[in-house]
């Protein structure tokens, strides 16, 4: 693979812009009432390997990464409502151009107008390529002078003006293109998603990922990277860099049965990944504790705390929060203390991970209550 990834990406997406190639989507069912706002040829010319518009909700700002003819983002638009905010980003101009001239077809069709394309790359959300192109019209670069002057002016321009800022996006998706992105330019791409997301943002990113590796034979097949097959990571490396990213709760909501496709023994098949940013920050202690339910005798959570079933393992504040939203909520029992605990005493994650119960009801006077009528003659609850 002589030519860098990225003009390979491109050059085959612009020609995917303009006619249909079967072989650079799986087959994915989407909701029909919502694709009927959208023009025919949007549609012709989407490539995917699933529907992360799922887990959309109303009101919500939607980064899609690698938005191509804009299918995802204009399902989404109608999701998030007119309250909603919808941002495609793409490098591929024939692509971007096939989006942003239907989007104003999708806007009448709804209603309002909530979706917006821009150009950059998806592992370098703060490079925004058309603000780019400008400035090196205007600052053509003649001399070794001037092309230091002009990265000064590029770095300032990712500082003063990225494609995205920083903590500004509820749900980065993305449809089947992280793959598509160089190996060593990989960590980066996660860094990225994790930098825009706002603290409690999430992800659900459907993708192509592999159960062996991929040979460097089949990562040098043009036609096999850009197709979105040798560029996938392993199931197991996926998450790890979702991990390394620091992102928490990843979870793999989709994996299909069957793989895509099958190269030299290898295979490839899409799965849904969903993960949440929001762990950074101090641990403080203010007598929190929550039970885990099971059905697992214990369980591990991302920063190495263990839950055994059925009993009040002591937590921070910040991971009391966490352990009561998604997606940990529906498998743990919060145990608030019964009085507010005002004082900041950092959290000691080698104590004992059993919280007493007399730590959570510190402060309350030892009282003795009747019994409750739950179960008396006229009690339904019994």
């Amino acid at each position: 693979m002589n030519a860098p990834v990225t003009d390979l990406v491109r050059d085959r997406y612009a020609a995917g812009a303009k006619a249909r190639e079967e072989a650079l989507c799986c087959p994915v069912e989407y909701d029909e009432d919502l694709l009927k706002a959208i023009p025919r040829e949007v549609l012709e010319r989407d490539y995917g390997c699933g529907d992360p518009s799922h887990y959309i909700q109303p009101g919500e700002t939607v980064l899609d990464l690698g938005s191509g003819s804009g299918k995802i983002c204009f399902i989404a638009s109608q999701i998030v409502g007119a309250q909603g905010k919808i941002i495609g980003v793409d490098m591929t101009a024939e692509m971007l151009d096939l989006a942003r001239r239907n989007a104003p077809e999708v806007a009448r069709a709804v209603g309002y107008a909530n979706t917006e394309f821009r150009r950059g790359t998806i592992q370098d959300l703060r490079t925004d390529l058309d603000a780019l192109d400008s400035l090196l019209a205007a600052n053509p670069v003649k001399s070794a002078e001037d092309y230091q002057t002009i990265q000064a002016e590029i770095e300032n321009l990712k500082q003063t003006a990225p494609l995205i800022a920083d903590n500004t996006i509820d749900v980065v998706v993305s449809n089947c293109v992280l793959n598509l992105v160089g190996d060593a330019e990989k960590r980066q791409l996660f860094s990225e998603i994790h930098r825009v997301l706002k603290p409690g943002g999430r992800i659900a990113i459907s993708d192509i990922v592999s159960d062996e590796p991929s040979p460097a034979h089949l990562k040098a097949d043009p036609d096999l990277w850009s197709g979105c097959v040798s560029g996938a990571l392993q199931e197991h490396e996926f998450v790890r860099a979702l991990e390394d990213a620091g992102f928490y709760g990843v979870t793999l909501d989709k994996r299909d049965e069957q793989p895509w496709r099958i190269v030299e023994g290898i295979e490839y098949r899409a799965i849904t990944v969903l993960a949440w940013k929001g762990k950074e920050g101090p641990c403080i202690d203010k007598n929190h504790a929550v039970v885990y339910r099971g059905p697992w005798k214990t369980v591990e959570d991302d920063d190495g705390h263990v839950y055994h079933r059925g009993q009040r393992m002591a937590v921070c504040e910040k991971t009391f929060k966490i352990m009561t939203r998604e997606p940990y909520a529906r498998d743990m029992i919060p145990v608030e203390p019964a009085i507010a605990v005002t004082e900041e005493r950092v959290f000691d994650c080698s104590r004992p991970t059993v919280r007493d119960p007399s730590e959570t009801k510190q402060g309350v006077a030892p009282v003795t209550t009747e019994g409750s009528d739950c179960c008396g003659p006229t009690s339904s609850c019994c």
